[in-house]
């Protein structure tokens, strides 16, 4: 009976990862894509292998049982008149419940090409059953505040750093008179913008599950790690960009320009990638977190904050994300690439940059903020840096829209598949994880 339940449950957590990648991880590529820097196929490709390695590799091998701490469980466990067993089996079905409501939803965005928050949409459905189960004190409201907040926060942020950076473009390399020389002299520092920015993503957020177990690999080191990278590589696109643009500075300014936009094409297609990786090294725990916490208390019978996530787990996730991202990505690349504002690789680093950057800000001060949202906002900006109509604002509109109902769009998902799922098994998982 436990291993059904356990099945049943890896097959709700596989289907999570499939929304996770259709969804979550298409937003990482929209950049290349849209930039014509990769074709979706490529990407799908580049993006897969990102992703898994990413969850694989480095993914946590711990995870909350509930996830980012919205419900506490020993709320449930304390709860009067509980019978033997039952606040676990609350929880088994209130975390099977939250998994099947946030894939829904997911499904649903995915179907109609909105990018929306993974974490939000999990979130939402941890908490609609905390509610049903607990009642509405049992759930932490400081961290959904933190979260609404997040709605205007992490776009915002990521859209100044975009228009910012995007302007430095413009006005210094591509508005210039002759962009190739302007090139020559300006894409190395850039270079070093983009690697440095990668680099220390890469380290607190993609291998933050590895780095935080080196000792000697403090701020201070990290730091000096990604400026000497950075200055290395640097001083390497300076001597490729001279020699591909060599000679090219007698051509018209269209072709000139041509030329410039193909030197950032591999930058976005690096920055991208990044994003990728971080994003399956972190998010992976919201299709196998719950699914974890799950597993743990069927084997165990016990209820804990932190549980063990099984590598073959992780290895779901990562596989559910990659199945996912190939099978339906396609849907949000387009919109999040191409129906918001027209891309060129010049425009994809400096929203990838941006959106990088913020989101590196933002959990180094321990922010909960949204990939999807911030990258959204950072498309916003190099957007409205070419003007108020450089932006599809229906699109805008419908993408805001979706960003507000996830959570209670989720919650009220999961809230009905609770009642139903508590009514229908709670009676027979007691049984099973007390072994009567």
């Amino acid at each position: 009976m436990d291993l059904l339940v356990i099945s049943i449950a890896a097959l709700l957590g596989l289907y999570m990862a499939w929304n996770i990648g259709a969804n979550d991880v298409a937003n990482s590529m929209a950049d290349a894509v849209g930039s014509k820097a990769l074709s979706i196929k490529n990407a799908v490709i580049l993006a897969g292998i990102c992703e898994f390695a990413g969850a694989v590799l480095v993914g946590s091998h711990v995870t909350n049982t509930v996830r980012k701490g919205i419900v506490d469980p020993a709320v449930i466990a304390k709860m009067p008149g509980l019978m033997q067993g039952e606040a676990a089996a609350i929880i088994v079905v209130g975390m099977t419940a939250a998994l099947l409501s946030a894939a829904f939803w997911l499904h649903f965005s995915s179907s109609t090409g909105m990018p929306v928050s993974t974490t939000h949409s999990i979130v939402g459905a941890v908490t609609g059953f905390g509610i049903v189960a607990a009642g509405i004190n049992s759930v932490n409201w400081v961290k959904i505040g933190q979260i609404v907040a997040s709605w205007f926060i992490s776009p915002v942020a990521g859209g100044i750093i975009a228009f910012v950076f995007f302007k430095f473009i413009t006005k210094y390399i591509l508005g210039q008179e002759r962009p190739v020389t302007a090139a020559l002299r300006f894409v190395p520092f850039i270079v070093f913008i983009v690697s440095a920015t990668v680099i220390l993503a890469t380290v607190y957020k993609g291998l933050k599950h590895v780095t935080g177990e080196i000792a000697w690999l403090n701020d201070n080191v990290t730091l000096l790690i990604a400026v000497t990278a950075s200055l290395f590589f640097a001083v390497l696109s300076k001597i490729w960009v001279r020699k591909t643009l060599r000679g090219k500075e007698t051509l018209s300014i269209s072709k000139q320009l041509e030329e410039v936009e193909r030197v950032f094409t591999p930058l976005v297609i690096i920055s991208s990638c990044s994003v990728a990786f971080a994003h399956g090294a972190n998010d992976v725990a919201n299709s196998v977190g719950p699914l974890a916490a799950v597993v743990h208390i069927l084997q165990n019978g016990t209820i804990e904050m932190k549980v063990g996530v099984p590598f073959w787990i992780l290895a779901l996730g990562g596989a559910g994300i990659v199945l996912g991202l190939a099978t339906y990505g396609h849907r949000v690349m387009r919109v999040v690439g191409t129906k918001i504002t027209e891309i060129t690789p010049s425009r994809g680093v400096a929203a990838d940059v941006a959106a990088t950057a913020t989101v590196l800000v933002c959990t180094r001060m321990s922010l909960p903020v949204s990939t999807t949202h911030t990258l959204v906002g950072a498309i916003m900006g190099i957007g409205l840096a070419r003007g108020l109509n450089g932006i599809n604002r229906e699109v805008a509109r419908k993408i805001f829209a979706s960003w507000v109902i996830t959570v209670p769009a989720a919650a009220l998902l999961s809230m009905i598949l609770f009642v139903i799922g508590r009514a229908l098994f709670l009676e027979k998982i007691r049984l099973l994880i007390t072994g009567t």
